[in-house]
């Protein structure tokens, strides 16, 4: 498999699959700055309205779009140097209030060990248990949430924008050696000084609370259901297995089909396999690259999972309840629960 993975590289390269594109980019950059300097105008305008929680909603999807920027940015596909793509990234993600040392390191060891017990921090255990051991060890509260969490799954996400905000800070507070602390400290306190003081200065405080509640479930929720159908759901890697880098890749990764509207929608991350072969190339050539990826996995009898967003969202569900079944009462009368139940 390893040769196989040298064969596509070889062949994006000599596509030129792997060139930088910054027309796009610039365009894209320019577009939303566009748009959120109409949503200051906007909110404005407005004034003490409800009407604002408009604006927050789509505050909310923008701000998104510019993590997705941000995303590209740290994986070097915007700029021609790495340091550069580093401190647009760096802006880009406090622009959106989280910490880029912390997002990297994190995300860092996601595409290494994508889906590895023990090495993907993406299926740790948090409020929502990814793997049966840790659902079984849920206790009080998270256990209660943990043996419905497929369906609570979607509901929870409304809360990972705060959520991302708190360990962001909790990352650049904590006593561990973080390059760039003060510089990210000042990025963030700068940004949520510009957002909430002329927020609650401007609106009446029940106004401005809804406003700021509204846009971070807006962005939890469309961060949450981004990222979610890309590995939940499929294989998990065990800590000591033996995997090429092309087989544990593709087998842990799901597309999701659509085309350019998925892409648009998903900043680039519906072509979630090709975005983990190479993870620097630039969002306008992964639907070519897909092409080249699903014929070598065909050639070579390897797994090529590609299905709708809302299937795909069916299958998170699923994955999700079947896990938590784990936090269940064991020795609990399936009988005597539906009756206790009516």
């Amino acid at each position: 498999m390893t040769r196989a993975y040298l064969q596509i590289s070889q062949v994006a390269r000599e596509a030129g699959l792997l060139r930088r594109t910054p027309v796009f980019y610039a365009v894209f950059g320019a577009a939303l700055a566009t748009v959120l300097a109409g949503l200051l105008a906007g909110s404005i305008l407005l004034g003490e309205s409800w009407f604002q929680l408009l604006v927050a909603a789509a505050l909310g999807i923008v701000l998104t779009q510019v993590a997705f920027f941000a995303h590209e940015a740290a994986h070097r596909q915007v700029l021609s140097t790495g340091p550069a793509n580093d401190r647009l990234a760096r802006v880009l993600a406090a622009v959106v209030g989280i910490s880029y040392s912390w997002w990297d390191s994190k995300h860092s060891r996601h595409h290494g060990n994508p889906n590895r017990i023990g090495r993907d921090p993406d299926i740790e255990v948090d409020t929502v248990s990814f793997l049966p051991e840790d659902a079984a060890k849920a206790k009080g509260l998270r256990r209660l949430i943990t043996r419905r969490q497929g369906w609570l799954f979607f509901p929870l996400l409304t809360l990972e924008g705060l959520n991302l905000h708190i360990l962001s800070f909790r990352h650049l507070f904590s006593r561990a050696p973080i390059k760039g602390r003060w510089a990210e400290l000042a990025l963030l306190a700068a940004r949520f000084c510009l957002v909430l003081i002329p927020l609650f200065w401007l609106l009446p405080a029940g106004m401005a609370s809804a406003f700021l509640g509204v846009q971070l479930a807006v962005f939890g929720l469309y961060m949450g259901a981004t990222f979610a159908p890309n590995h939940k759901g499929m294989p998990v890697i065990a800590s000591d297995a033996k995997l090429d880098f092309f087989s544990k890749q593709v087998r842990t990764s799901r597309n999701i089909s659509g085309g350019w509207w998925a892409s648009w929608l998903m900043g680039g991350l519906n072509y979630q396999i090709e975005h983990h072969l190479f993870p620097s190339m630039p969002r306008p050539h992964l639907a070519t690259a897909r092409g080249i990826v699903r014929e070598h996995c065909r050639a070579l009898g390897v797994p090529y999972t590609e299905t709708t967003l809302w299937r795909s969202y069916g299958t998170v569900i699923s994955y999700l309840n079947r896990v938590g079944l784990a936090a269940r009462d064991p020795f609990e009368c399936p009988v005597t629960a539906a009756y206790r139940r009516t």
